[in-house]
């Protein structure tokens, strides 16, 4: 009797990998895609398809899996084809083909001590699940932040100063920080200073802004409108725009 070949969900199941099909993941099947990647804080590298027209490709998820890890704790967690390829999406809106990587996914370990010491990093983050990739490129970031968000896809996070865009597959939201040294709390480890961030600005459809002051771990989170000028504990002033009261 001739032996049948596993189908690719088979070979999909047999790599081990928890593997999640996000929002508009499978929209494209039938369409090949390809990432090149860097990852910023253990110098590998990821060239190649991740799918072709049968849908993802078992070999380079298992790849991608391995590469997207928790560097700190080298670990191997689930990964999100709906993240990837938004990714992919965002690369061809703007043209471009490379990206850096920071981060994706995190154990609660990581996460949980990445919370401790920094603001913006969520309890119940994106990136627990394998459905957050925050990235750098080597140009046309404010066009891929803006395209990212006219895509409507999930999350999107932008930290201008810090030169990178986060991208998820959650619930439809945005946000900006505007603090320097984020890239660097999600690389290198061993950088643990102090990073004073300013201001954080949350878009949600169809909902007001919202503005939260950032904060250090012992100070409690601003819900409400701030003041449009203040000065804050380490004697900078801090003055708004919009979302604030006279």
């Amino acid at each position: 009797m001739d032996r049948i070949a596993p189908s690719r969900r088979e070979l999909l199941i047999a790599t081990g990998l928890c593997i999640f099909f996000g929002r508009g993941a499978s929209a494209s099947l039938s369409v090949p895609r390809r990432l090149k990647l860097k990852n910023v804080n253990t110098g590998e590298t990821f060239e190649g398809p991740y799918r072709d027209e049968s849908g993802p490709i078992p070999s380079a998820i298992s790849d991608l899996a391995q590469f997207l890890r928790d560097f700190h704790v080298n670990r191997v967690g689930p990964i999100d084809i709906g993240t990837l390829d938004f990714l992919a999406d965002v690369l061809d809106a703007v043209g471009q083909t490379t990206a850096s990587v920071l981060s994706a996914y995190r154990t609660p370990e990581t996460n949980a001590r990445l919370r401790a010491t920094r603001f913006g990093v969520a309890e119940r983050s994106q990136h627990l699940y394998g459905r957050a990739i925050d990235v750098s490129l080597d140009g046309r970031l404010v066009d891929a932040e803006t395209a990212a968000r006219r895509m409507a896809r999930g999350g999107v996070g932008w930290y201008p100063h810090s030169r990178f865009i986060h991208l998820d597959t959650g619930p439809l939201r945005s946000w900006v920080v505007d603090g320097d040294g984020l890239d660097r709390v999600l690389t290198a480890s061993a950088q643990r200073s102090e990073i004073p961030l300013k201001v954080a600005e949350e878009h949600t459809p169809q909902a007001p802004t919202r503005i939260v002051v950032a904060h250090s771990p012992t100070m409690p989170v601003v819900t409400r409108l701030p003041p449009c000028r203040e000065t804050g504990a380490a004697g900078v002033v801090i003055t708004r725009g919009k979302g604030c009261t006279p």
